[in-house]
Order: structure tokens, then C-alpha cells, then sequence
């Protein structure tokens, strides 16, 4: 239990960066209509933060079902190469036990998940990464749902800037995984390419243009090095 206890531990300063932004996507969601049993089980059964605040972008009533199912999978296909990368550090186990874990993966428990593994050879501890992904998971519904409460109530809650918490909380995982200028390179190329692609391509392409791009670099450098 210890490692577990350990990996809640870990959470706890990403967990807080998820309340502010949970709450201005169901904020957002009551706006747009959804109730809070709505917006509740959206954010459980997904999980993908990126992908929920597309499908509140989009919605209308009646909803676009075939747009939104199409945008939320182009969206959270970047979770089958987290999945890929996270793969070698879970060889020692099971399918059984890993398919479940994968499961509560999301953008900040697999950065954390991954570096705490290289910390440790390259080997992932699972106690450690269930505690990690259930405190962030547990967090995301809850201050999702408190968010389609209060929103309506005190107005658009951006204007108190807590939509600046991803982004805070994303700079931070990065800083965690510095491991200098030379590997940080392919994600320089990530970020143009993405930002590019979202200036000139309406949609959420963006999103696999900027992780290919990123992987396709990593490659050719790796390469150059042998």
C-alpha cells in the first residue's frame, strides 16, 4: 500500500490544478444545456479532457452524434501512442491488470507514470501509478459536476482565470521531464507543426499532426545518433 499512497501523494499538486479546470468545463456544459448527471458521466466514462471540451465546443440540440464521435476519437488518438510509450515500462505485467490501468491513463498520469519508471529502471511500479491515476481520475467528474453547479450561478468563472490551470499544469509536467535542449528537439517540431496545423486546418488535425510530427523527429534524430 505504500506505493500506492505514494503515487495519491503525487497527484495531489496536478489534482488541484484539475479542480479550477474541471469546473470551467461544466461550467461550460450547463451553458450549453447538459446537466450535471450529464456532464458527470461524460467526464467518468471519457476521461479525456482535451476531447470534452471539443464535444461542449460543438454542441448543439439536436447534437452532430457522427461529428462529435469522429472529433472525440481524432482527439484522444494521441492516447494510443502515450499508450505505446508507456508499453515497454509494463512488460512485467499481466494484460489482466494492465489493460484496466490503461484505462485511468491520461495526459499528466502517463508523464508522471513514465517518468517515475525511468526513475526506476524502466520498470513501473502499478501500485504506484493506480494511486497516481485514481486521485486525478476521482478529482476530473467530481469538479466537473460541481462546475455545471456553481457556473450558472457565478457567470462565466473564466473571468477568474482558472482556465489558466491546464496550461500551468502542463508547463510543469514539462519542466519534470527536462532532460535538455538536444531532447527537447522533437518537441519543438511538435509545437510548430501543431500550431501551424491548427492555423490553417479547421478541426482538431492539429492534435495527431503535432504527435507525428513529434514522433517522426524523435526518429530521424534517433537515427542521425546511431
Amino acid at each position: 500500500m505504500s506505493e500506492f499512497w505514494r503515487g495519491l501523494k503525487v497527484s495531489l499538486p496536478v489534482l488541484l490544478g484539475f479542480v479550477p479546470f474541471g469546473l470551467v468545463l461544466g461550467s461550460q456544459a450547463a451553458a450549453k444545456g447538459l446537466s450535471t448527471l450529464d456532464i458527470t458521466l461524460m467526464t467518468a466514462l471519457n476521461f479525456a479532457g482535451g476531447s470534452e471540451f471539443t464535444v461542449i465546443d460543438l454542441w448543439t440540440w439536436p447534437p452532430t452524434i457522427p461529428l462529435i464521435v469522429a472529433l472525440t476519437l481524432l482527439v484522444n488518438s494521441r492516447h494510443i501512442l502515450m499508450g505505446a510509450a508507456l508499453a515497454p515500462a509494463m512488460r512485467h505485467l499481466p494484460a489482466r491488470k494492465v489493460l484496466p490501468a490503461l484505462a485511468l491513463m491520461c495526459d499528466e498520469s502517463w508523464a508522471l507514470g513514465l517518468d517515475d519508471a525511468r526513475k526506476r529502471g524502466g520498470v513501473l511500479s502499478l501500485p504506484f501509478y493506480v494511486g497516481l491515476s485514481l486521485g486525478l481520475y476521482l478529482s476530473w467528474p467530481s469538479s466537473a459536476a460541481i462546475g455545471s453547479i456553481v457556473g450558472p450561478i457565478l457567470g462565466d468563472i473564466t473571468r477568474y482565470g482558472f482556465d489558466m490551470a491546464f496550461p500551468a499544469v502542463f508547463l510543469v509536467m514539462l519542466a519534470g521531464m527536462w532532460q535538455g535542449v538536444s531532447a527537447a528537439r522533437p518537441w519543438l517540431v511538435s509545437l510548430v507543426v501543431g500550431a501551424a496545423t491548427y492555423l490553417a486546418v479547421p478541426g482538431a488535425w492539429y492534435v495527431p499532426a503535432g504527435a507525428l510530427s513529434g514522433i517522426a523527429a524523435a526518429y530521424f534524430w534517433a537515427q542521425s545518433n546511431d
